[in-house]
Order: structure tokens, then sequence, then C-alpha cells
């Protein structure tokens, strides 16, 4: 019986947290497929980053999905229309922030949007994004929405697709050991 305390105690101690909160980059592109009809809904709430944090300015890093980027920017099946990438913490517990793009008026923005995410075995991705538009006065008269769930495989390019909108996302790690190159040769 002492022995097998040791041992748990042991384990316990020696055997990392599954899933515990660690650094990762995530990084989005917000695009509008020209092809497919516009789904416009109501206006964007005023609330729609209830609960959410703004993602932090000092957080922000440079994007790696250029290339795709501008392979969506050539054609003319689709509009970029936000393009981020940012690095925070994940873990078990959710974690909602909220993402805007454009000049504000009255608390709105042109693409104003929450990504909630938590770790598992993959990610679990809910996203909520507007796309508004404003009248003279500043108000929202219309918005296009994306709202989507996924469970997303780290370090891939992921595609939620939500009729006119969609959203590409990818969640890396920047803390988990980077795999080994593979060799020329094989041994034999």
């Amino acid at each position: 019986m002492r022995l097998f305390r040791s041992l748990t105690l042991l384990l316990t101690l020696v055997a990392p947290t599954a899933f515990a909160d660690s650094l990762y980059q995530v990084e989005m592109i917000l695009v509008r497929q020209n092809a497919v009809p516009a789904n416009v809904s109501r206006a964007a709430p005023e609330d729609w980053a209830a609960g959410a944090r703004p993602v932090n300015p000092d957080s922000l890093r440079t994007p790696s999905l250029n290339a795709e980027a501008q392979k969506l920017r050539a054609s003319s099946d689709y509009t970029v229309l936000l393009h981020k990438a940012w690095q925070q913490n994940l873990g078990e517990t959710e974690s909602k922030v909220s993402i805007s793009d454009g000049k504000e008026q009255f608390g709105q923005f042109p693409i104003e949007g929450t990504l909630n995410l938590k770790l598992g075995r993959f990610t679990d991705v809910d996203a909520n994004f507007w796309v508004n538009q404003f009248n003279a006065n500043g108000l929202v008269t219309t918005s296009e929405r994306l709202k989507q769930q996924s469970h997303t495989k780290n370090g891939q390019l992921n595609y939620l697709d939500n009729g006119h909108l969609a959203l590409l996302i990818k969640i890396t790690s920047l803390t988990a050991p980077a795999r080994p190159p593979v060799p020329d040769v094989l041994p034999d």
C-alpha cells in the first residue's frame, strides 16, 4: 500500500498537467465568398463583445499565412476582409477574445467579432463575426454574419465555411517542441 501511494505521488509530480495553459499563435483570415449571395442579417448587437477581452496590441504578431491571403486576394472569387495574428494562452478553460477592424462609430466597427477558444485534443473554436454597413449618421444599417463552431486541428490551416463569409484559422503551439527534420536518407 505504501508503494502504491508513493508511486501515485511520483506520477503526479512527474506527469505534465493535461492541456495546461500554454502559449499559442492564433492567425485568422476572414473572407467574403463573392460567388455566394450575401446573407444579410439584423444589425450587429451593441454588446457584440460581451464577456470578451480585446486582443492586446502587444500580443499582435506578423501573420505567417501571407501566401494564402495573397492567393485569395488575386482571385475574383474572394475578398479578404481581415487578416490578423496574435499570441495568447490557451487551456481547458474557455478564452474569449474580441477582434475589430476599421473606424469605431458608437461602439461598432466595420468588422467586429469574437473568438471563443478552448484547448483539448483539438481546439474548440466558436467564431461570431459581423461585417457592418453604416449610414451617414454612423449607425449600423445592415450586417453580414458568420457564426460557426468547429473542432480545429492545431498546427493546420482550418476552413470554417458559413456560406457568404468564411474563416481560415490556424492555431499553433509556441511551446511544443519542434518536430525533428525528416532525414534525406532513411537508414536500412
